[in-house]
């Protein structure tokens, strides 16, 4: 019989709808619930393409004898953590805390008010090599509230005003000291073998790559870049890529890049799209762009919903099995593409009769010295539509609006220094969608969408990421109307989330759901946080706009993020990005025209190396809105024909010229 979590549209959440554990999903039903019955809550959070979650749901919560307990004892409560953030935040913090790590599964017991007394990760069903197995610790915790429910109370009321308190970091001007002290840790950290930084597990982490590609600029520090375009090239030929079917998975769990944690997720692959774009605007080197593109397409073929939106991710597993579906044994390459196209592709991919993945075989092309097959090569495209009939993979067809936010800025970017004008429609497309299905009435974000229905409201990551995908859709197409919106969005982040007091932004709204802390993240894990992606946004727009409210509020966001970032600044790598665009020169262009972008024009941006330019275009159907965004350009004039450039650089005008090649730039 179905539980609560039917009525969901949450994928994760619907793949327990058939547990025997009585689930309900987060809100006052179920709390209400547990302080009707005097029941503690049993807080489980997860997300739909996680392996381990897959495993502590087969071993526990499809099992008679767990859910027989849970029901009895417990008020149980399924979180989505890519629906609800916040909620995960709060409860993350409990788990680090307590235990000194954190991950996926989730599993947090709390009082009927919400305030957790024992958290940790997965568990199996009963106690296996030292590990506490589930029942154990439900029969103690069940034993502890009927007996000594005051201890577990006290427990409660010091962990939540310890996980409310705020860490009290002193705000202080950012300077390249940060800058020079993060490069200096992940030169110390680079695994010049392999590539990437630390020991395995190895994430991408491809914000860290984009700070030393312009650190290395900046600084002329050419070591700096080859650490880069090894990490990339080392990814590029590691299983960790996808050969057949482009895109990454999330994290090798080898140093070689070769075994993957399978699941593919949305933000992964916006970010290193992200980070191969730049790299090959930087070198030229055509395999980045290669990279570049078949991971765009990845995205276009597989995560794009019809009306234009990108979902989440795919699993990890298939059939139960993980990696199932993307591992070959040598005869079924052979059978799908005959005996000399199959040789050649086991030889080049390395599929071999001993396997490098539990008895079969990871594409892989490390220690080669041969270029990849291209995407649309036939052979490639069978094995594509073999491995798709072979086994399924599931979907999370969820549309995130931060997550979105990201592949639009991505595609925006790649589609423009690419020339790929098909991605720059697939990101304008995808901000239709955003514009139309996911802003309330009220003119504010919405967090979800699947099936037709938008839902939570929406937290610091969507307005911050959602504005940087509207500017940098401006940079690629010059359409005023991106800018525009960025403003606006800009406007509603200072107004819902920034913390007048101590300076920073929340993670959700001052009218959001009250949990027990006020979530304010800083640190640049998987996906920059919010906070740091807030102040490129404010930083961003102080440029483009000159305008003294805009200047301010980059400059108090700057300062919290420095003061943030002060004891561990590699960790901050995205808003040290952000820094560097108030920390070294930058210059201001203006461009008026008598008709469109000048081709000179896109011909110079699609190639510089200088990331450090904020461009306007003014012609005669803009003139009113760009001095509305920004105000001195009011009495720029436009030209009867061609067009006129205005470049200003750290407060210094040069005169106006008519030719790119008469700029210095």
């Amino acid at each position: 019989m179905a539980n609560q979590l039917q009525y969901e549209k949450s994928p994760y959440l619907l793949q327990h709808r058939e547990n025997p554990v009585q689930w309900y999903s987060w809100g006052e039903a179920a709390f209400q619930k547990a302080q009707r019955e005097d029941k503690p809550v049993f807080l489980s959070i997860g997300y739909s393409t996680c392996h381990w979650c897959h495993v502590m749901a087969h071993e526990c919560f499809e099992d008679e004898t767990v859910a027989a307990v849970l029901n009895e004892h417990f008020v149980c409560i399924k979180v989505d953590r890519e629906e609800r953030p916040d909620i995960d935040a709060v409860y993350m913090a409990v788990c680090q805390a307590l235990t000194g790590s954190g991950g996926w599964p989730l599993t947090v017991f709390l009082t009927p008010e919400q305030k957790p007394f024992y958290a940790g990760t997965y568990f199996p069903k009963r106690q296996r090599y030292g590990q506490p197995g589930l029942l154990d610790i439900l029969q103690r915790i069940v034993e502890l509230w009927q007996r000594q429910r005051e201890q577990l109370l006290q427990a409660g009321d010091e962990i939540a005003a310890a996980v409310s308190r705020e860490a009290g970091a002193e705000k202080q001007e950012p300077s390249r000291k940060l800058l020079q002290r993060a490069y200096g840790f992940f030169q110390q950290q680079f695994d010049a073998r392999w590539g990437g930084f630390g020991p395995a597990p190895k994430f991408p982490t491809p914000h860290n790559l984009l700070f030393l590609m312009e650190y290395a600029c900046l600084e002329q520090k050419p070591r700096g870049m080859e650490m880069v375009e090894y990490t990339l090239e080392q990814m590029a030929r590691g299983g960790i890529q996808d050969h057949i079917g482009g895109g990454f998975s999330r994290y090798s769990t080898d140093e070689r890049w070769l075994v993957p944690h399978f699941e593919k997720m949305l933000y992964d692959n916006a970010l290193l799209l992200l980070a191969y774009t730049r790299a090959y605007q930087l070198t030229g080197r055509q395999q980045y762009g290669q990279v570049a593109r078949r991971t765009a397409d990845y995205v276009l073929r597989e995560l794009t919903d019809g009306q234009g939106g990108f979902y989440c991710g795919q699993d990890a597993d298939s059939d139960g099995v993980e990696g199932k579906y993307y591992v070959f044994a040598p005869q079924e390459v052979l059978a799908v593409l005959g005996e000399t196209d199959g040789a050649a592709f086991n030889r080049l991919y390395h599929i071999t009769e001993t396997g490098n993945f539990e008895g079969k075989s990871i594409p892989n092309l490390l220690g080669q010295t041969e270029a990849a097959w291209p995407l649309d090569d036939s052979r490639l495209k069978k094995l594509y539509h073999y491995r798709f009939s072979r086994t399924k993979l599931h979907k999370d067809d969820k549309i995130l609006l931060s997550w979105n936010g990201w592949m639009i800025m991505a595609l925006a970017r790649a589609g423009f220094v690419l020339q790929e004008e098909r991605y720059v429609q697939a990101a304008q497309r995808a901000q239709q969608f955003l514009e139309q299905h996911m802003v309330d009435s009220q003119n504010r974000l919405y967090l979800r969408w699947r099936e037709g229905e938008a839902a939570h409201a929406g937290q610091l990551d969507d307005y911050a990421v959602y504005a940087l995908a509207l500017l940098e859709l401006y940079q690629a197409t010059l359409e005023i109307r991106y800018l525009q919106q960025a403003l606006q969005r800009a406007e509603q982040m200072i107004t819902l989330f920034e913390d007048n007091g101590r300076g920073g932004y929340y993670l959700t709204a001052g009218d959001a759901e009250q949990l027990i802390a006020r979530p304010k993240e800083t640190y640049d894990g998987a996906i920059p946080s919010g906070n740091s992606v807030a102040g490129m946004v404010l930083q961003k727009l102080a440029l483009l706009s000159g305008e003294q409210t805009w200047q301010e509020a980059a400059y108090r966001q700057l300062c919290f993020l420095a003061g943030q970032a002060n004891q561990y600044p590699a960790g901050h790598s995205f808003a040290l990005l952000a820094m560097t665009w108030a920390l070294y020169p930058h210059k201001e262009l203006v461009c008026t025209t008598a008709e469109g972008v000048p081709a000179e024009l896109q011909a110079y941006l699609r190639n510089q190396r200088a990331e450090h330019l904020s461009l306007l275009l003014k012609n005669r159907e803009n003139g009113r809105p760009l001095a509305q965004c920004a105000p001195f350009t009011k009495e720029y004039p436009v030209p009867e024909q061609g067009a006129v450039y205005y470049l200003c650089e750290e407060g210094a005008c040069c005169a106006p010229v008519t030719s790119v090649k008469q700029l210095r730039l």
